[in-house]
């Protein structure tokens, strides 16, 4: 996985999917920076949260167990394990299982997985193990997901079965068949949209760039300023906000 939020923290970064070579960013909303509120009794997310490189969800085929398309981004991860990552972090991970949120009628995946270098990850080895040895985590996975949005005004988010979470077998299926339309897409062989597939290691795609390429792209775009003012401003905003 590459770790976009690290646990307890309330950024909202995210792999940038539309900009060349997909860097990671903090999103925005009217232009100010995000950042998740805290969902009572937890301080921003409650694991290491990322996404699962070279997976897409196609937002134009229907899920056949959800009946929602897909989000259009990678597959997302909640990972469970003792450490805090860090951001941009590429860890290693043992899927456990899987929780499909149903998100303004997208189907939207989190896996749950753990750090294979993690001192617990032997213990663990499917979605029972979780509730064997961490009593509580997944009910209050459920529970954050469902609530996360609602200070913003939103209603809360709905699953599809109920809820409940399905085994590590299953997650491998949606992994397996989110890696094949990512596949389809970088080869240029569906409607991929707005995504940037702008890549260094997919020889054959007719996105591929060279090394060189891509970091003349890196050092082209200009670094962003903020005033003094402006930094303040927003770091009064985030103070209140959490």
């Amino acid at each position: 996985m590459v770790v976009e939020i690290p646990r307890w923290t309330n950024a909202k970064m995210e792999i940038a999917t539309e900009e060349p070579l997909n860097p990671i960013k903090q999103d925005t909303k009217n232009g100010r920076l995000r950042y998740t509120p805290n969902i009572f009794p937890h301080k921003g997310y409650i694991w290491n949260y990322g996404a699962l490189p070279q997976t897409w969800e196609d937002p134009h085929l229907k899920d056949k167990s959800t009946n929602c398309c897909g989000d259009n981004d990678p597959i997302d991860v909640c990972e469970i394990g003792s450490k805090v990552l860090s951001r941009g972090d590429v860890v290693h991970v043992k899927i456990l299982g899987t929780l499909a949120l149903i998100d303004q009628s997208e189907t939207d995946w989190k896996i749950i997985a753990i750090n294979v270098n993690d001192p617990e990850a032997e213990k663990f080895h499917d979605i029972d193990d979780v509730k064997k040895f961490k009593p509580g985590y997944l009910e209050a996975t459920v529970n954050w997901f469902r609530l996360y949005k609602v200070p913003d005004g939103k209603p809360e988010n709905k699953f599809a079965f109920n809820g409940e979470f399905k085994n590590k077998a299953f997650a491998l299926e949606v992994i397996n068949s989110a890696h094949e339309h990512w596949k389809e897409m970088v080869m240029k062989k569906c409607d991929k949209g707005a995504i940037s597939c702008v890549n260094v290691h997919i020889c054959d795609s007719p996105f591929h760039c060279t090394t060189e390429e891509a970091r003349s792209l890196v050092e082209s775009i200009p670094t962003p300023s903020m005033s003094k003012e402006s930094s303040v401003e927003e770091e009064v905003w985030h103070f209140l906000r959490n």
